[in-house]
């Protein structure tokens, strides 16, 4: 009798010594790619079960049984995965333990003011949204930063995983623009209008704001400078823009260009004004501190994106009744449109 229970109970155990085997090297029931998200907290455990009621694991038990004799009980990482057909469990395992997690990428344009480039990241729902409120008084605090946020963000391109929190990358945009900043201003030209790099930046949001060709950027930054050291005001539509804010329509008119409450008109008040007005990206830092030498102290758009410069004023207003009066392009504009903010997977 005790030898019947015996053999059967070896029975029993080659039997589940084979299910086993078989188990552990069944392939997973995906045919196609699958991602999991795996977030702080989460456990193997739970994780096992809710991808086998999924349909795609075969055994939640099994997988169990496997990460512990295999050592990977607790190397699950946060993160994005994608899973590709034709895996069994150890294989899974050895993924989830080694593999880079899925990334996105988010770019932010030259040329943005702050407000636009912060309704781009608040847009982005894998995005972890810790800021708030989400504005540019609570991104100064942050960033710990006494006085206005703009233009202290880096336009770049950057790269980020699901659940990352915002606050992460304005930081990083923070820091590169630091760098960028203090690296251009040691190898800044001499003789200069600037006292700090801040106003340097101010004047790299200029140029940035005023073309998108690269070639012309230190033109641009030449007839500002000069106009800077002849004690002659800027005269830049895109400051008033920027003072107008949300206010404005699309229109600039006249009024706009008299209003001296707008502490930003450069048509009003002599010197930079008082921040930046958008983004700087490297190529206006280095127009900003290196600008073309010349005679030009006045410049109006083609239409194109291009400009017309001018030495003395009235040969520019020869290029005003040329391109702004008689021959206005029903297509105008002052500047390349920009590139489209992008938000993409990696």
């Amino acid at each position: 009798m005790l030898k019947r229970i015996l053999t059967g109970m070896s029975l029993l155990l080659v039997l589940l010594c084979g299910l086993l085997l078989a188990n552990w090297l069944a392939p997973l029931n995906n045919t196609d790619t699958v991602r999991v998200d795996i977030r702080p907290g989460q456990t193997l455990s739970a994780l096992s079960r809710q991808w086998q009621a999924d349909g795609w694991l075969p055994s939640a038990l099994v997988l169990r049984i496997q990460a512990r004799l295999l050592g990977y009980e607790r190397s699950l990482r946060t993160g994005e995965y994608d899973i590709p057909p034709g895996l069994n469990g150890t294989e899974l395992l050895a993924l989830l333990a080694t593999a880079t997690p899925v990334s996105y990428r988010i770019a932010l344009i030259e040329g943005q003011p702050l407000r636009e480039a912060l309704r781009l990241l608040a847009a982005e729902t894998r995005l972890q949204q810790d800021v708030e409120p989400f504005n540019e008084e609570q991104v100064a605090r942050l960033l710990g930063i006494n006085g206005s946020a703009e233009g202290w963000i880096y336009p770049d391109t950057y790269v980020f995983q699901r659940g990352e929190k915002v606050s992460v990358l304005l930081q990083q945009g923070y820091q590169r623009m630091q760098q960028q900043l203090q690296q251009a201003w040691e190898q800044r030209q001499p003789g200069l209008p600037y006292k700090t790099p801040y106003e340097a930046l101010i004047m790299a949001s200029l140029v940035e704001k005023e073309t998108g060709v690269e070639y012309e950027r230190a033109q641009i930054a030449g007839v500002f400078v000069r106009r800077l050291q002849k004690k002659m005001r800027l005269e830049t539509d895109p400051t008033v823009i920027y003072g107008l804010g949300e206010a404005f329509s699309g229109n600039l008119r006249r009024s706009h260009l008299r209003d001296a409450a707008n502490v930003w008109n450069t048509y009003r008040h002599r010197g930079l004004p008082p921040t930046p007005i958008a983004l700087a990206g490297r190529k206006a830092l280095e127009a900003a501190l290196h600008p073309a030498e010349g005679a030009e102290l006045f410049f109006v758009a083609r239409g194109d994106g291009t400009h017309v410069f001018s030495d003395t004023l009235e040969a520019h207003n020869r290029a005003v009744r040329e391109y702004q009066i008689r021959n206005r392009r029903t297509d105008y504009r002052s500047a390349p449109p920009p590139a489209s903010p992008a938000s993409a997977e990696e």
